[in-house]
């Protein structure tokens, strides 16, 4: 197991979950509903659906919403959803790959070339910047379920492959087929995990100056308002000094 990557993604940007919750339940819904559709209503038979149930508890998400979006599925009502990735490049040459849920494709590419082309951004083609990344399982814990070391042994008994520890949180990566059995197996030790699901990270880090940094994250947050963007990972890195000048 390596030791601490530098990976950082929009899930754990500082405060950015925070500060903007307006549609957060509603992306939580669509994922349970999604993963209910996709196999049993029942979270302990369904490990996707186990994990986009945790994410909503740790929300603080109330328990009459994640029923009625497991109900949603199992009785076949609501919208059909797809699943839909978007790859391309922001402010500084940073690659980005969009993951979207969505009942209606066009104005969902509509939404997100236009957050993109506005903020510095431009889409590619499918395959334009994943080569570049790997996919992988991302496990999140908060700070508060114990130290690194903590953390590390526990992870590395459970058969993961790496871990980050920041004041943010802990992120325990796996392999692409391991995410649910590793993520049951942390359970008993760690508790449910705020997250759990397949991740796309980079193979290498583009810094960004101060100037990119800034309308990097206005390109993020304009995805983030967008209630079918569920995820945006890309290779960027800002340095403390940076974040400290943004605020």
């Amino acid at each position: 197991m390596a030791g601490h990557s530098k990976f950082k993604n929009i899930m754990h940007r500082k405060g950015a979950q925070d500060k903007k919750r307006s549609g957060m339940f509603s992306k939580l819904s669509r994922e349970i509903t999604v993963a209910a559709k996709m196999g049993l209503p029942d979270p302990d038979m369904n490990p996707r659906l186990r994990a986009a149930v945790n994410a909503a508890k740790a929300q603080s998400m109330p328990k009459d919403n994640i029923q009625r979006a497991i109900d949603k599925a199992s009785k076949g009502d609501g919208e059909n959803y797809e699943e839909i990735r978007y790859e391309g490049f922001g402010p500084g040459g940073v690659s980005l790959i969009i993951e979207a849920l969505s009942d209606n494709r066009n104005r969902t590419a509509t939404n997100v070339r236009t957050a993109v082309s506005k903020n510095g951004g431009n889409l590619g083609a499918s395959g334009s910047v994943s080569h570049a990344f790997d996919r992988v399982g991302l496990i999140t814990y908060p700070a508060s379920v114990g130290d690194a070391e903590k953390v590390f042994e526990a992870a590395l008994e459970a058969g993961a492959e790496d871990v980050t520890s920041s004041e943010d949180g802990h992120e325990i990566w796996t392999a692409n087929a391991d995410l649910h059995e590793v993520a049951k197996a942390l359970e008993p030790v760690l508790g449910e995990a705020e997250g759990a699901k397949l991740a796309w990270k980079p193979q290498t880090m583009v810094e960004v100056s101060e100037d990119d940094a800034a309308t990097l994250f206005k390109l993020i947050d304009a995805l983030d308002d967008d209630d079918d963007v569920q995820t945006v990972w890309g290779n960027y890195e800002v340095s403390d000094e940076v974040m400290a000048k943004l605020g």
